[in-house]
């Protein structure tokens, strides 16, 4: 079995690269394309990311949960891979064409840009990521992600040269998304046969997946259904600065998916075996590392906004160092949700919590944003985020309190926030240097530098109990990188 150290660090480059990539050219792309290019990308890319994800329904982490189950059995494992992608390849199959008609229905001036987002849509139909996260098999994933990801990238700085060539970029990226979920299948000969699939088992897959499916629904409307309303209601301009400002809060959201994925196929396995030492031992040490990182992230990002947006971006970019600012505490509500839902709803199948709590993120978020957008534009899209994250994340902690020990994980969080509480206004203290130092990077260096040796003395050297605070930090890293079978 793979170790928990080798498969966070690799998913942790496949989360990262995810949205590292695309911020090394989110700067030549901002500065070429523009804020109404840049909107008009990911309207469009939003419309066709629904169709993608219906054509996905649940099984992403239905399939991962139940391939983890069988992993040792090639047989089961075998008959379960089938039964389960069948289901996906006539689903896509009816979605796809379903996409086909829109295009037909709802042509415009977009019409172009988004017959090229179709080749996300068809990416659908070849995705058996959640085979490979089953088997916690990371490495071959990542590897030919990587490969395939900044070959992209390459191709981005070659050929898109003025805003003219939006469609070009549109290629590159949904034509690589494609390569990735196709080359998985060179490889899944070696860990599954060919056994007869009867129909009534790729029917027993469409119930868990469609329960499945409505969470991932209700998230989509805050995280992708904010984009075509921003576009619908106000401009593409406001499109593009809320994607920017989403860009700089989903790397270390990145980090904390990465973990959440590596700890779901193995916390359902602890639940497999009844191991309910190991199963609050994991929970209890992972919400610690995820309050110690998220509070970092959180107020690290926010400190230095103002300075490092326009930089990294561009001047037309300035607004979203404001906006960064009010999305940052989604950094901290994802961190601790992702620890509730991934290593211990979703393991038990206790879904109907999890369905509720995102229906009703989902519900709220609709409604601020509808009221907040048209005046309010991006920001209001950005609050529309923040209340429906918190509503989720403190429903699914409500209902598991009387299971887990949520007063020492509010002592975690209470900790962390306040040391990165006092990084934030020391941030904030060297940005005034802006008066007496004319170089805006240099003072950037000196934030990220004064910040964290900030946080990480308070919280490894200035806590009551610094044995206990040392021996929190061990704890921290075994978590991830002990080797556990």
């Amino acid at each position: 079995m793979s170790s928990l150290k080798k498969n966070f660090s690799y998913n942790v480059i496949y989360q990262i690269l995810i949205v590292i990539l695309p911020l090394i050219t989110s700067p030549y792309l901002s500065r070429i394309l523009g804020r109404d290019g840049l909107g008009s990308y990911y309207y469009t890319y939003s419309i066709a990311l629904y169709f993608m994800m219906f054509a996905m329904l649940g099984i992403g982490n239905h399939g991962v949960r139940s391939i983890a189950r069988l992993r040792d059995d090639k047989s089961a494992c075998s008959e379960e891979f089938w039964s389960i992608y069948l289901f996906q390849a006539i689903n896509a199959t009816i979605v796809i064409l379903c996409y086909i008609l829109y295009l037909y229905i709802f042509s415009g001036y977009l019409l172009y840009l988004q017959i090229i987002q179709g080749l996300f849509v068809l990416s659908a139909f070849f995705d058996i990521n959640w085979f490979f996260f089953g088997i916690e098999k990371f490495k071959l994933t990542v590897t030919r992600n990587i490969i395939i990801r900044i070959i992209s990238v390459i191709l981005i700085f070659t050929f898109v040269k003025t805003r003219d060539d939006l469609p070009t970029h549109i290629l590159i990226t949904g034509g690589s998304h494609l390569l990735t979920q196709v080359v998985l299948w060179k490889f899944i000969g070696k860990y599954v046969n060919s056994p007869k699939i009867k129909l009534e088992n790729i029917i027993s897959h469409i119930k868990p997946s469609l329960i499945l499916f409505i969470p991932v629904l209700a998230v989509s409307i805050y995280n992708t259904m904010d984009k075509i309303m921003l576009g619908s209601l106000n401009t593409m301009s406001e499109v593009g600065l809320y994607e920017n400002t989403e860009k700089i809060i989903l790397l270390p959201s990145g980090i904390i998916v990465a973990f959440g994925t590596v700890m779901l196929p193995r916390m359902s396995h602890l639940f497999e075996k009844d191991d309910t030492k190991q199963i609050m031992y994991n929970i209890d040490r992972s919400m610690e590392f995820n309050m110690f990182m998220s509070n970092a992230l959180m107020f690290g990002i926010a400190g230095v906004a103002n300075l490092f947006m326009p930089l990294f971006f561009g001047e037309e970019f300035a607004p979203t160092g404001k906006l960064v600012l009010y999305l940052a505490p989604v950094i901290v509500f994802k961190a601790w949700a992702n620890v509730i839902r991934n290593q211990f709803l979703i393991p038990i199948k206790r879904d109907h919590i999890f369905i509720i709590s995102v229906i009703a993120g989902a519900v709220s978020n609709l409604l601020v944003n509808y009221l907040l957008i048209p005046t309010m534009g991006a920001l209001g899209a950005i609050l529309g985020t923040v209340v429906a994250e918190l509503i989720v994340c403190a429903i699914q902690t409500i209902n598991v309190a009387k299971e887990l020990n949520l007063k020492r994980y509010f002592s975690y969080f209470i900790k962390y926030f306040i040391f990165g509480l006092v990084m934030f206004f020391t941030v904030k203290l060297i940005s005034l240097l802006k008066y007496i130092i004319l170089n805006s990077f240099l003072i950037l260096v000196l934030q990220i530098i004064f910040g964290a040796t900030i946080y990480l003395t308070l919280s490894f050297f200035l806590y009551d109990n610094k044995a206990q605070i040392i021996e929190t930090v061990k704890n921290n890293i075994k978590v991830i990188f002990n080797k556990q079978s």
